[in-house]
């Protein structure tokens, strides 16, 4: 029985849409797991994990004079509470692997010399996400005793344990995913999908969405907290460009040089 004939290879290496589908399925698959093996052991740290984060409440019970406490409004949302703290640590401790599939699935086709652009996208993809995490942690108790404290009179504040720790984890997360903008800016770049050129042209809009970003981020009137926030953020960005551009004025050099040796255009 005569095999099945083999499939043309792709001289440019480009991927079918189908075949993007699959890489990104993939790519999240292995993400998603890393992150539950990760989180299984965090299990045994919840309780100073949960400590840490409910700690601005007992801040608002001294700041403000009032009572302030978290409650378990269900009966099974003190286990969705652990299971979300969990969830949280394993996000950040296995950000190495999910960052390097990020990394993976937008620049599939670089040639195996530039391969080692893997090593420095994550030595830099990696501080700053646990970095934008810190930042966000080291603002979010101003954020919620600032929230609280529009509370009228003499009332009490009665937090459910299970918004409370949503609120804490989509603010942590967003901010730590804020500060990897520049690097998937770098990462576009050595894929040629855009130029250091164009990401400086854009400043205007990076400022003002890096502005939107954090006022969104920070759902309070705290001006400092957003300060501290975008400050670093728009610094990135515009490192990502200086990158990015001198990235391009080392392609450009090379690609002159191949077209001097040879006569003609040879691809990075």
């Amino acid at each position: 029985m005569a095999g099945r004939a083999p499939r043309p290879r792709n001289p440019e290496g480009r991927m079918t849409l189908g075949q993007h589908l699959v890489e990104l399925r993939k790519r999240i698959s292995i993400a998603a797991l890393a992150i539950v093996l990760f989180s299984i052991p965090a299990w045994w740290a919840v309780d100073y994990v949960w400590a840490a984060l409910s700690a601005p409440v007992l801040a608002v019970a001294e700041a403000q004079d009032r009572d302030a406490t978290l409650a378990y409004t269900t009966i099974g949302e003190a286990f969705d509470t652990r299971l979300l703290i969990m969830f949280l640590v394993g996000v950040v401790a296995s950000s190495p692997i999910w960052l390097y599939q990020l990394w993976a699935f937008i620049v599939p086709a670089l040639h195996q010399r530039e391969k080692r652009f893997a090593i420095g996208f994550l030595a830099a993809a990696v501080p700053l996400f646990i970095g934008g995490t810190l930042a966000a942690w080291f603002v979010f108790p101003n954020i919620v005793i600032l929230l609280t404290s529009f509370a009228f009179g003499e009332s009490a504040t009665l937090l459910s344990a299970r918004i409370y720790l949503d609120f804490a984890i989509k603010f942590i997360l967003a901010i730590g995913l804020g500060f990897l903008f520049p690097v998937v800016l770098v990462a576009l770049n050595f894929a040629r999908v855009i130029t250091g050129e164009g990401i400086l042209k854009a400043w205007r809009w990076a400022i003002l969405g890096v502005a939107t970003f954090t006022a969104i981020a920070t759902p309070a009137a705290d001006v400092l907290s957003m300060v501290l926030l975008a400050i670093p953020m728009i610094g990135l960005y515009f490192a990502a460009a200086a990158v990015a551009v001198l990235h391009d004025k080392r392609v450009a050099k090379r690609e002159a040089a191949m077209n001097a040796e040879y006569g003609i255009r040879v691809d990075d």
